[in-house]
């Protein structure tokens, strides 16, 4: 029995036409990742050096703060796109250095809590308003009167992304 092979998407573009739009998807993959990879790096080294703190421990803090009651430690990896098992030592490391907490649920022990801490909310707050001046800093040469437009246009391209890997 002979496998299908997966065709390519159909399209009513002629082959040049499709090569050119390629082209220009591989071409917006790149800008983006250059992007992403350029303020990544930048954002990384500054809460090294000012914070000596790394931006997946900071992430975790950025979830724990929108949730002052906490959250279930397996809620944390779906949040932020990770695995159980490389968020476990962000975790242990979070708690050893006082800035959450991590405590069985009343309702099933099996199930952990975790929870920012006083001084883990107070160290979250002054990382963050420098993640907020850092960000301004590095994307100041950005017109300002074309941010809204290009959120927007990301905005789509997000949603158009989640479609395509919804389908069947």
């Amino acid at each position: 029995m002979a496998l299908a092979k997966e065709s390519p998407p159909v399209s009513s573009k002629n082959g040049a036409d499709q090569e050119a739009e390629y082209r220009a998807q591989t071409r917006l993959w790149l800008r983006l990742l250059a992007c992403t990879t350029l303020i990544e790096g930048e954002l990384r080294r500054r809460f090294r050096e000012e914070f000596d703190f790394t931006m997946p421990r900071f992430d975790v803090l950025a979830q724990l703060d929108r949730e002052p009651s906490g959250l279930v430690l397996g809620e944390l990896p779906k949040r932020l796109m990770v695995s159980a098992g490389n968020l476990t030592p962000i975790v242990d490391r979070l708690v050893e250095d006082g800035y959450i907490t991590r405590t069985p649920s009343t309702l099933d022990r099996r199930v952990q809590i975790v929870c920012m801490t006083v001084e883990g909310r107070k160290a979250f707050r002054r990382m963050a308003k420098s993640h907020g001046s850092w960000l301004a800093e590095l994307l100041a040469e950005f017109p300002a009167d074309k941010l809204d437009g290009l959120i927007g246009e990301l905005d789509k391209l997000k949603g158009a992304v989640r479609d395509s890997l919804e389908k069947p």
